[in-house]
């Protein structure tokens, strides 16, 4: 990702954002970035924090950036409030403040989730698909991988620096066999095609079974990371 962004150089191989060598300074003005590990100087307010990287952006309505910046994350009614006094969560949310300013055409998302209590992690979902549904394109890396399932139309998995997998969720995910039914004798599995389980309710109920519950298997995406990492 600091390849991607330019911050750091690559030993070898080629990478290319926006259609131009990464690193390059004008792609740079088109992209935001919220770093897994950053710091704000606690005495500066929110409000001085995204107006000093305003500046630094030339951004001709800095003020109006702010404000959609504050109001994006939920910190507008906070904006004067010193960094020192913000929880973490809170200077997650600036950090994800920062990284909106100038509306950019492409936000870098490293661990965006990694501070935040329930509330938090559904609030920065809620962002990324209101990001998505206007066009702007996410780069979310995260361990957490129940948030990459329900959040990226597009997965990548990388296993000690080499791409073990690639491709839609589903895709990795691939069909999932098998059903748990449970009747007045417990639970019992099957292994049918989810397709086939109406067909198994009826039969079980011809023979006099009484349906408590059915639950059909699914595979996660940590399932399928986990099988991927073990068998490389």
């Amino acid at each position: 990702m600091k390849i991607l962004v330019g911050l750091v150089r690559a030993s070898g191989g080629e990478a290319q954002l926006l259609g131009r060598p990464a690193g390059d300074r004008a792609t740079r003005e088109r992209i935001g970035y919220l770093p897994e590990l950053f710091r704000y100087p606690d005495w500066l307010a929110a409000r001085e924090v995204l107006g000093f990287h305003a500046r630094l952006m030339r951004l001709g309505d800095a003020r109006r950036a702010v404000d959609a910046a504050l109001d994006e994350v939920g910190l507008s009614d906070r904006a004067a409030d010193r960094v020192g006094t913000y929880s973490k969560g809170m200077q997650q949310r600036l950090g994800l403040a920062v990284a909106l300013l100038g509306t950019p055409e492409l936000i870098f998302l490293d661990e965006p989730t990694s501070a935040l209590d329930p509330v938090g992690r559904s609030d920065v979902r809620a962002l990324i698909e209101r990001l998505r549904a206007r066009g702007t394109t996410v780069f979310l890396n995260s361990h957490l991988l129940g948030e990459v399932e329900r959040v990226c139309d597009r997965v990548c998995i990388v296993d000690r620096g080499r791409v073990v997998a690639e491709g839609s969720v589903d895709a990795l995910v691939g069909e999932t066999r098998g059903a748990r039914v449970r009747t007045d004798e417990g639970w019992r599995e099957y292994d049918i095609a989810h397709d086939e389980i109406p067909a198994l309710v009826a039969r079980l109920v011809a023979e006099g079974a009484h349906i408590h519950a059915v639950e059909p298997k699914q595979t996660t995406l940590e399932d399928r990371f986990l099988a991927l990492v073990r068998r490389a």
